[in-house]
């Protein structure tokens, strides 16, 4: 499912991280603390399939992968930004909600 794809963990930071302009791999992985190299590559695949990131091979030596966010993945970034903000805003609540579920099912 598409939004599986778009609403995962790796997926919205990746996102995030292009939007400033394109990145190489490794500098990808750099600003994503704990992602693995084979999490990164399949997520950029999703991304690069599903036409939100672009792949640019760089003909130096060596041989370097450029990616970059796409017109359509760019179309994300609004909505991205509006669930970053109402996660900042509720946490307070849900966090209360996760303290009550744990009081009343004896975890806390």
């Amino acid at each position: 499912m598409l939004f599986d794809q778009i609403a995962d963990k790796w997926s919205m930071m990746v996102l995030a991280v292009l939007h400033a302009g394109p990145l190489r791999f490794n500098a990808i992985r750099r600003l994503l603390e704990g992602v693995t190299q084979k999490a990164l590559t399949q997520c950029l695949r999703r991304l690069e399939r599903n036409g939100l990131v672009s792949r640019r091979v760089i003909t130096t030596s060596p041989v370097a992968v450029e990616y970059d966010i796409t017109p359509l993945g760019r179309t994300l970034q609004d909505p991205l930004k509006a669930l970053y903000a109402w996660t900042y805003a509720k946490m307070p609540e849900v966090e209360q909600a996760r303290q009550a579920f744990d009081r009343r099912n004896g975890k806390g």
